[in-house]
């Protein structure tokens, strides 16, 4: 067998994980993950997560809850009503530069980058509606209020100058809608694929517009952590390949995190990464721990930075 630098690594990770299991027993005290909505990955990943943390680590009892995602979860995070959310790359930018919905900044520190989110423009395909200019006028869910989704899909219209007439649906909300013809379409961003999306394909036949168009200006607007990402074929039932747009979703945390919890986490998310895969992603999505330390904007918790060092030798 040919062991290559990337084997090398992963077995050197997973040794080094090994022998501190023996050394290193986690703080007693209770956790929650400030999540996302029911049906989306937020929520799914957040149960694989608490559940893989409390097996782990016995005295850290972890808990998911549910949100409207992105902005409610760093909004959790600053008022201490939780201690650990998942946020959105260019969600967590605004957050620490005080920008909108924010209003100041917010001091916000990073346990890992964990997925990658993927923007799905969702549409009935009957209607044949290939791209952001055939919405122009009619009624589009861009996502819950307080979610990641509805900051970037304001983004996406206006910079294409394309008036749609906005409405702020939860996922749960913006399925049945769609299905009932109230709106033409809806904005989501999450993981490949998306339970509530699977199960509504099988009533209603879906397309997803393709938004890569969209991101030269985007990226020339709010820099560069939006990304090019692919929907794989048959990711949703007659629904082709596709481009769109990538935002890496992170775990984020108060800089007042204590050092040994956030050691904690970090040992979960490294060395049970083939564990914090929801049942539905398998396949298509997975936490590559390369690629934990890359949470920018957002700084490593000195707890982090320290395990990752650790780990890595």
């Amino acid at each position: 067998m040919t062991i290559t630098r990337r084997t090398a690594l992963l077995g050197g990770l997973a040794f080094a994980l090994a022998g501190c299991d023996d050394a290193y027993r986690g703080p007693e005290r209770t956790l929650t993950i400030a999540a996302g909505e029911p049906g989306g990955f937020y929520l799914a990943f957040a149960e694989v997560l608490a559940a893989e943390l409390t097996r782990a680590e016995p005295q850290l009892r972890c808990t998911a809850v549910r949100t409207e995602a992105s902005v409610e979860n760093v909004q959790r995070v600053r008022d201490g009503t939780a201690d650990l959310g998942l946020a959105l790359a260019d969600i967590a930018q605004s957050a620490l530069s005080g920008g909108a919905p924010f209003g100041k900044p917010v001091p916000l520190q990073a346990l890992g980058r964990v997925y990658e989110n993927y923007l799905q423009l969702v549409v009935r395909a009957e209607d044949h509606l290939s791209d952001l200019q055939a919405l122009a006028g009619r009624p589009v869910s861009v996502g819950a209020a307080r979610s990641g989704a509805a900051q970037l899909g304001e983004r996406l219209f206006a910079v294409n100058n394309v008036p749609v007439e906005q409405l702020h649906l939860p996922l749960g909300d913006a399925v049945a809608a769609l299905h009932d013809r109230r709106i033409d379409a809806f904005l989501w961003s999450g993981g490949i694929p998306t339970p509530a999306l699977a199960d509504l394909n099988r009533t209603t036949p879906l397309a997803l517009i393709p938004l890569t168009s969209v991101l030269p200006q985007l990226r020339k607007i709010y820099g560069p952590l939006y990304e090019q990402v692919q929907v794989p074929a048959g990711a949703y039932r007659g629904v082709g390949a596709l481009g769109t747009i990538g935002v890496a979703n992170l775990l984020v945390c108060s800089p007042a995190l204590p050092t040994d919890v956030a050691a904690a986490v970090v040992r979960v998310l490294a060395g049970r990464a083939a564990q914090l895969v929801p049942a539905q992603a398998v396949g298509t999505q997975f936490l590559d721990v390369r690629t934990l330390i890359g949470t920018q904007p957002v700084p490593l918790h000195p707890g982090a930075a320290a395990t990752y060092q650790a780990l890595h030798g």
